[in-house]
């Protein structure tokens, strides 16, 4: 079958059925017509000839949208509003001459916006959960397990493979609390009119400004808003979308600085995300194991992050009271940024789940580095024993320096315990030294810190959303 025309990867391979449909033709044009519903049904209350059997016609037919009607319209009057309006006339004759009575078309397509940001922000929240749960599992099993810590990509002072997954789930509680605190504060834009003003509202209403303020409280309390909008003008501040924008690349900064750790760590040969048994990590090199799905992840961030600068120059460059740039714009960033995000957590969730662990190329990675980390405790073992610290200081250091050129420039293994106990100066045999290299004497409070945060700060995430976790997630590729 020929397949001629673009196809957006977002929907056929990345992003999750539930997300698409937050985005889809059907949720807008119901949610339109539920607005419409909302708006006639508030008039009617305030006193606007209305009648009930109107607004039952506009209830039965919130569903069945006769598209074909309206595209046919639009190509007409190059109005999209408007032919949806005609549209829904065309089903409810008796109704026709009272819906979006008063309103203008940022009415349906502002509150629609917001409504359907609120509907992807929950299910973003509960992903972010799923993932926080997984990340807490996988701390929890390693939080003991020894591994190098790195400052420049350059080997430190040693952590637990636990302790590093805790700060990638630290990053994502943060995302999660941004997320929760954005659907909370979320307003409609609710009946506002042409220019914001509501002058068309006042006019209905003959003047009765109290009846205007109450028509905005209605059909904001009728679509399941606490608030709407103080000021605007025709449409709500696009400050608002770059908000909602903000916090998604925050998840997507999260994503992407785990998954180069993963990353790194797969090349090392010490951490790999899940590889299925038929699974090509190279069209070349069969052997390979490539961090494909980490590789994706760190894809989509980049794209969900280069949209703040797109929603920043919407917001700074809209003038006066409204102007149309912004709309095709939004077309595009605001569901894009949301799908891509809905499959950066599916794929996280699946990454994390099946994290493996080399444990044996973990201990032989840092017992090369360990002893240059175990002077300190060497040189106070020494002390003890009557050396001087000074003394002592200066020997290390030579003997730390020519093990090291013994490692770099003739890849001989490091040397320097073997060195240290040689040398008489330090009073040590080679067990009272080895004694003195045990790794888990060098993670500090790495299990602790896992544990602490795990009970006191993301229980409470799990327990909360306790029903969304453990979900089965299938990756499309």
């Amino acid at each position: 079958m020929n397949k001629p025309n673009y196809e957006n990867p977002l929907i056929k391979r990345y992003a999750s059925k539930e997300m698409s449909r937050v985005f889809s033709p059907d949720m807008k044009f119901t949610t339109w017509r539920r607005l419409w519903i909302a708006l006639a049904e508030a008039e009617k209350e305030l006193g606007l000839e209305i009648t009930e059997e109107q607004i039952e016609e506009l209830r039965a037919h919130v569903d069945d949208i006769n598209y074909d009607v309206a595209e046919a319209r639009e190509k007409e009057v190059r109005h999209d509003v408007m032919s949806h309006v005609y549209a829904y006339g065309v089903q409810c004759p008796k109704a026709k001459g009272i819906i979006h009575l008063g309103a203008t078309s940022a009415y349906v397509g502002d509150n629609t916006d917001v409504i359907q940001i609120k509907e992807g922000l929950i299910i973003i929240k509960h992903k972010l959960a799923d993932l926080l749960s997984r990340l807490a599992e996988f701390a929890d099993e390693y939080k003991d397990q020894p591994t190098l810590g790195f400052t420049h990509f350059q080997p430190a002072q040693l952590t637990t493979v636990g302790k590093r997954a805790t700060l990638w789930m630290q990053d994502f509680y943060f995302d999660y609390l941004d997320v929760c605190e954005l659907i909370d504060s979320l307003m409609m834009l609710g009946v506002k009119g042409t220019t914001g003003t509501q002058a068309s509202f006042l006019d209905l209403f003959d003047g009765d400004h109290e009846k205007v303020r109450e028509l905005d409280r209605k059909v904001v309390e009728k679509m399941g808003f606490e608030k709407a909008i103080p000021v605007s003008g025709q449409t709500y501040t696009r400050k608002v979308d770059f908000k909602v924008i903000s916090v998604l690349a925050g998840i997507a900064q999260s994503a992407h600085k785990m998954t180069n750790d993963i990353r790194l760590l797969q090349h090392l040969k010490e951490v790999e995300e899940p590889f299925e048994k038929k699974q090509i990590g190279s069209s070349a090199m069969a052997y390979k194991r490539n961090p494909m799905r980490s590789e994706r992840i760190a894809s989509l961030s980049r794209y969900v992050i280069s949209n703040t600068m797109s929603a920043a120059m919407t917001s700074s460059t809209q003038w006066f009271e409204r102007t149309l740039d912004d709309s095709a714009n939004r077309r595009l960033i605001l569901p894009e940024s949301f799908l891509s995000i809905d499959a950066v957590l599916d794929i996280a969730s699946n990454v994390c789940s099946g994290l493996v662990v080399y444990k044996e190329v973990i201990r032989q990675h840092l017992m090369a580095e360990i002893p240059f980390m175990a002077t300190e405790n060497i040189i106070m073992e020494s002390v003890k024993k009557g050396g001087d610290r000074q003394e002592l200081h200066e020997e290390i250091r030579q003997h730390s320096m020519e093990a090291g050129r013994q490692v770099k420039e003739f890849g001989k293994p490091n040397d320097l315990l073997h060195r240290i106990a040689s040398d008489p100066m330090f009073g040590l045999t080679e067990e009272d030294v080895a004694k003195l290299t045990d790794p888990a004497d060098y993670t500090g409070r790495s299990a602790q810190q896992v544990t602490e945060f795990i009970t006191e700060y993301i229980k409470p995430v799990i327990e909360e959303n306790r029903e969304y976790l453990g979900r089965d997630i299938e990756l499309n590729v």
